[in-house]
């Protein structure tokens, strides 16, 4: 049987900058699309999709053990937290 590990993140993100929800959507697809490309990972906004300055954005990993998961994840938080055009509200991690 193959063992296999599911970590699900969800980010709660301000994004200061935004206007409209143009604005929004615009600074959400960069950061998305940024995302699937370096980690593989699949994402998607879940939630506060009619708030100008709000966004959930959910993300899910597959890997072969948990330590790796848990690794994407830190990563991926730290790529978030460093991008100058949303802030981490708050965050909520899975593991299966």
């Amino acid at each position: 049987m193959i063992q296999v590990r599911v970590a699900i993140c969800v980010l709660e993100l301000h994004i200061p900058g935004a206007t409209s929800l143009k604005g929004k959507r615009q600074v959400l697809k960069s950061l998305v699309q940024r995302l699937r490309n370096r980690f593989n990972v699949s994402v998607s906004e879940v939630g506060s999709q009619n708030l100008w300055q709000r966004s959930e954005l959910g993300m899910a990993v597959i890997c072969h053990n948990g330590a790796g998961a848990d690794s994407i994840m830190e990563q991926i938080y730290s790529f978030v937290e460093r991008e100058n055009n949303v802030n981490i509200i708050s965050s909520r991690l899975e593991n299966y």
